[in-house]
């Protein structure tokens, strides 16, 4: 059935803040901007698109976006509950993930899919749509500490996909090239390029290692809508996710609400986390360094960044002015996983001159850089398996094999030999081999002892268990290339 509405790529310009701000670079630039009324046309199209018309549609809401940062979008609910573009969004849910506090699985809402996805689709249109509490849980992080997850019904995580995905053809033109934290095309291997070409290749002499203390929980909610509305004048799409915002959490069987924070676990929680970023701290520290004489570099992954100095007095000056920064936002920098460190290719001859040793290294996206040496004394950034993930995962593996203990050996193989592959396929960059090596060997003799304790009288010889270990565990290579390849290749 055809019908017609509103276009995609109606948008309403704006007027620029006062003082001749230009862009914003800064978000109180989102103060004061109002919807203008109405649209300037209207176009027809099918009202159940097909799989290429969802793509146009997004292609066009692109080009404005990317032909205007100042317009904001007033007609983008309607490809959110769009039929087609639900189905697809259900399509690339985790099958196996857990139910929300409704109790309905992916396959459970999948049995009269059609008319579900009609259904929904219905209330979405009429505003009869309502967002159900998120149920949350934790999970063990690699220092003990538990992280809160928060697990949304199935029917808000297609909602919230759509969404985003129909939000991202908005904002990845707004989103600045530093930023690689949940975004199409960028994976943290391309962030950890990044920071080690840009340490290389730049006059880099100090590095601020920065993590946001607690930062899905510290989100203003009244900011981020604030920074939404800044290109998003469809009401209908705010509206929404305030209602997301406002859900509230069960947990022991009591709901609470919260004026800030959005749940980790929520499929929109990233784009929102992003844009929360992009007007407190990417816009503003883009502006920043502008303005000072030394380089400067940028990686954010999330709410973790690092950023590299050339001179220390500009370093420090940063420090004290992002506090302010993020303290106007309801941010705060985790003293404790935040540093300022001498790092770069000349940190280890002046520090060997003035008798302080080595210089100190940095975390960053799961592996621990270094100041390094190649074989012809050529300043290199050393990048291994963070200690600490490496001991916990050896021993969430060691909880596993003995649950798995009476299972047939090729069974456990199987499983052990997915396992090595996925860590490979992370941490197989380049210098890091060594650690490959050492983690297969300490999987084999965990795998080992567990073998042994089937029996009091087991006849298992470490010759025999090398055997079995070359048979199923993989052996590591090196399968990322040097950052400055693969940097070269997608730029």
């Amino acid at each position: 059935m055809n019908g017609s509405r509103k276009s995609d790529s109606f948008v309403v310009p704006e007027k620029r803040p006062n003082k001749g701000c230009g862009a914003p670079h800064t978000a109180e630039g989102v103060e004061g901007r109002r919807l203008t009324k109405g649209n300037s046309g209207q176009q027809t199209k099918p009202r159940t698109q097909s799989r290429e018309g969802l793509q146009q549609a997004l292609d066009r809401i692109r080009q404005a976006a990317r032909r205007d940062k100042q317009q904001r979008f007033t007609a983008l609910w309607h490809h959110v509950y769009d039929v087609e573009r639900l189905r697809k969004a259900y399509e690339h849910l985790n099958r196996d993930a857990a139910a929300g506090v409704d109790g309905v699985t992916w396959q459970e809402y999948g049995e009269k899919l059609e008319e579900n996805l009609e259904d929904l689709s219905g209330r979405l249109k009429r505003g009869a749509y309502r967002a159900r509490p998120v149920r949350r849980t934790y999970i063990s992080k690699s220092d003990g500490r538990l992280r809160p997850l928060g697990v949304t019904v199935l029917e808000d995580k297609v909602v919230q996909s759509a969404t985003t995905e129909v939000l991202n053809a908005v904002y990845e033109q707004d989103f600045l090239e530093f930023s690689y934290g949940f975004r199409s095309g960028r994976s943290q291997h391309n962030a950890l390029d990044a920071i080690t070409v840009g340490i290389k290749k730049r006059k880099v002499n100090w590095v601020l290692d920065a993590d946001i203390r607690g930062f899905f929980d510290a989100i203003n909610h009244e900011w981020l809508i604030r920074f939404l509305e800044h290109r998003i004048g469809d009401q209908r799409v705010i509206r929404h996710v305030k209602k997301w915002l406002k859900a509230g959490v069960l947990e022991d069987g009591k709901v609470t609400w919260e004026d800030e924070g959005t749940p980790q676990g929520g499929n929109i929680s990233p784009l929102l986390a992003n844009v929360y970023l992009h007007y407190v701290f990417d816009l503003w520290i883009q502006a920043w360094r502008k303005h000072v004489d030394g380089d400067v570099i940028v990686v954010r992954y999330a709410d973790d960044f690092v950023v590299g100095f050339q001179n220390r007095e500009e370093a420090e000056g940063f420090m004290v002015e992002l506090r302010e920064r993020f303290a106007k936002f309801g941010l705060e920098l985790h003293t404790g996983k935040t540093r300022l460190i001498e790092f770069g290719r000349f940190a280890a001859t002046d520090r060997q001159q003035r008798g302080d040793g080595k210089p100190d290294t940095f975390d960053f996206l799961g592996f621990t850089h270094a100041c390094g040496r190649t074989q012809k004394g050529h300043f290199q950034v050393v990048r291994l398996t963070i200690k600490k993930r490496f001991r916990a995962k050896l021993k969430a593996l060691k909880v596993e094999l003995r649950r798995r203990l009476h299972l047939p050996i090729p069974d456990v193989g199987k499983w052990l030999k997915t396992v090595l592959n996925g860590y490979y396929r992370y941490h197989a960059v380049p210098g890091n081999a060594h650690i490959l090596w050492a983690f297969r060997l300490h999987v084999g003799r965990l795998w080992f002892r567990t073998l042994k304790r089937r029996s009091q009288r087991s006849r298992l010889t470490w010759e025999r268990m090398k055997r079995i270990i070359d048979r199923w565990l993989p052996k590591p290579r090196i399968m990322h290339p040097y950052p400055e390849q693969r940097l070269r290749v997608n730029t």
